[in-house]
């Protein structure tokens, strides 16, 4: 692996389902074209099926749940929420190489599920990011953070795949 990753690890969580195939080819596409200078993988979080009829509160708290029950203590949380702090592409570039400086084991880029992130998964995070103040659906925001690590990765590595 590039001297930049420093053995760091990148895993994006997100409840829900498995990706449709769109997704999923996007996401492969992304990951392999990453893969030259660090190792990112999708973790979806399974969630019970009686849990989709069940109330936000009930939700969210089920999903938190799950979220810190995988947590460990070498995983570095940011989480994505449309309220938390809005970078550019290079500035994600500057915080990857940050975290990667300082030794991070696992980055987990959590996406928060369909009613959110709750005040106690939050508590855990290290950061809150935003992608926009714009919502989208949790499958594209997959494939829309699988495409950011790429062009950060290409920043980084004085890629031409970004252009200012």
């Amino acid at each position: 692996m590039p001297p930049n990753c420093n053995n760091m690890n990148i895993e994006i969580w997100s409840p829900g389902k498995e990706n449709e195939a769109y997704i999923e080819e996007g996401m492969r596409l992304y990951f392999k074209k990453t893969a030259p200078w660090c190792s990112v993988e999708l973790v979806v979080l399974s969630l019970p099926k009686k849990l989709a009829t069940a109330d936000a509160t009930t939700a969210r708290r089920q999903e938190e749940e799950m979220i810190l029950k995988r947590l460990q203590s070498h995983h570095y949380l940011v989480v994505l929420d449309e309220r938390g702090k809005m970078h550019n592409s290079v500035q994600w570039s500057v915080q990857l190489q940050q975290m990667m400086n300082m030794g991070a084991k696992t980055l987990v880029l959590l996406i928060g599920g369909a009613w959110g992130v709750t005040d106690g998964v939050k508590a855990k995070a290290k950061q809150v990011w935003s992608l926009s103040p714009l919502v989208f659906p949790h499958q594209l925001v997959r494939l829309i953070v699988a495409e950011q690590l790429y062009r950060s990765f290409s920043i980084l590595n004085n890629s031409q795949y970004h252009h200012e």
